[in-house]
This record gives C-alpha cells, structure tokens and sequence, in this order.
C-alpha cells in the first residue's frame, strides 16, 4: 500500500488556527497579491514614464536644434517644460494605481505648493524674473550683455532660475535671475552697428588741423567702417598736458573690437610718421624771484 501523500507543515500550521483568521486567509491573501501586483505596475509605470520623458526631452531637442524658426532662448525652457510634465503625469498615474484620488493630489499638491511658495520667496522670484526675461527678451543666446552691476559675458543659456554667462577669457558664471532683473541691463550686441571712440592726446605744440586730417585719413581708409554717419574726429578737451580729439566712426557690431584694435595701431604710426607726438601727462613748474624788503638804515 502507498504512502500517504504528506501535509505540508504550512498547511498544519494553518489548520491550527482560529476560526476567525481562518475566515480573514482569503482576503488576506486576495489583497496581498493586489498589493504586489499594484507595486509591479507602479514600478512599470514609473521606469516608462521615466524612460519616455529622457526620450521626449532628447527628441524635441534635435529637433530644435535643426529648427530656425524658434528663438534659441527658449529652446532650453521648452524642452526641460516636457521632461518635468510627463513625469508629473507619470506621479499622478502612480499614486492612481495605489487608489489615491486626483482631487485629492491636487489638493494636496496645491497646499505643497503655497508653503513652499512661502518658504521659499527668493527662490520664486528668481523664477518670476525668469518668465519676465523670457517674456520680454532683453537678451538672447549668444548676445553679449552687461548685467547685474557689471557682471559681463555671452549669455549660453536662459533658465527658470538663473542665466548663464561666460565671460570672454571663458569662465562660467550663473547669476540670479531676480538680480538681473532688477538691475540694469547692457545689451552690446542687440543693434547691428557701434560706434567706436578713441580718445587721442596731442602736444600743444602740434597742428589739430593735420591731427584732425590723418584720423579722418584712417577712418575713412578703413573698408570696415561705415560711410554714414560719416567719421569725425572733434576737438574733445584741452587737457592739462594734451589736446584730447575722438577718432569717432560706426561699424558693424561683429567687426568692433578688430577695427578697434586695428585703428589704434594706425593712429600711432601715422603719428609718429608725420610728426605728431602723444605726449605723457606731465606738469610744468615755475620759479619765481621773491622780493625781499630793503634791508633798513642804521639809525
């Protein structure tokens, strides 16, 4: 005769217990397995949403990149907006599977957001100034600006919180969105022609009429410089130690700092090949006799 087929010891076990966990085993076990299940989807859930947010980032930002059509500006900002709403949804769609009720996240989001909003005041309005820079495009990418109180560099990037810059010997700098904002803001390269000024000292000596003629020479020589408004060259001071006068002439916003760099080299080797000297501040000194009193008569 066979063996008897054994009872597993876990079955024993529960065969010895109360008649109300009895009854409770079924549910206890139903709800377990929803538990479980619920977990594995809100996991599944999660790593899709996750791993369709990077891919939606990722693609709308080859896209822009290939697109002329939208501001640079923005681009950043647009493709950060549907990375962070997907995953919000992709929350709400995980808190959903565990029966939490929308209303209630929204409420619950709602008062979230006005104590952070409240803790966090300099924060929000780093992102108020923020929406307002984007609204109102003081400046864009790849513009040079002055802001902040003289915080100077090429802007690379506009986010919610601060502005990115990097200064022409290549040094990363993030400033405050708030603090550009409320300070003024030097945009050099927004309008597409400047004017350049360079202030040349004379000897009193020397004749401002040839001066004035070998600066209007230069600048009008120069292919870069711009016909109108025509070049000057004004008497700007008479100094302590010189006769200032301005080479002054427009020219187009990309070429400033050449045509800069290049006219002050020309300027002082016309100069010195026609005679006309710069000279160092200096002072001149005067002496005077003094008068003595006539010594008196002896009495």
């Amino acid at each position: 005769m066979a063996d008897p087929i054994a009872v597993p010891a876990a079955i024993q076990e529960a065969a010895g217990l109360p008649a109300a966990i009895k009854s409770a085993l079924p549910a206890l076990t139903v709800m377990a397995t929803n538990g479980a299940i619920n977990l594995l989807m809100a996991f599944l859930i999660l790593v899709a949403g996750w791993t369709i947010a990077r891919w939606a980032s990722g693609w709308l930002r080859r896209v822009l990149a290939r697109s002329h059509h939208i501001d640079d500006t923005i681009k950043p900002l647009m493709v950060r907006t549907v990375g962070y709403v997907i995953m919000a949804l992709t929350l709400v769609a995980v808190l959903g599977q565990f029966g939490v009720q929308t209303t209630s996240i929204i409420a619950l989001m709602g008062a979230a957001g006005l104590a952070i909003g409240l803790a966090l005041q300099g924060t929000l309005s780093n992102v108020a100034s923020g929406v307002m820079l984007l609204f109102l495009r003081p400046f864009r990418v790849g513009e040079y600006v002055d802001v902040a109180g003289g915080t100077g560099g090429t802007v690379r990037e506009i986010s919610l919180f601060n502005t990115v810059l990097i200064t022409p010997d290549k040094v990363y700098i993030a400033v405050p969105n708030s603090q550009i904002f409320s300070n003024p803001i030097t945009n050099y390269t927004r309008e597409e022609t400047r004017r350049i000024n360079i202030i040349v000292g004379i000897d009193y000596d020397d004749d401002i009429d040839k001066a004035q003629k070998i600066l209007l020479d230069i600048m009008t020589g120069d292919e870069r410089v711009l016909k109108d408004p025509a070049p000057m060259a004004p008497v700007n001071e008479l100094a302590s130690s010189s006769v200032n006068l301005i080479a002054r002439c427009f020219v187009p916003n990309p070429v400033y700092w050449d045509v800069f760099f290049d006219m002050q080299k020309a300027i002082k080797q016309r100069f010195d090949a026609e005679g006309i000297s710069i000279p160092f501040p200096q002072q001149t000194g005067s002496i005077r006799p003094i008068k003595l009193p006539a010594p008196k008569a002896a009495s």
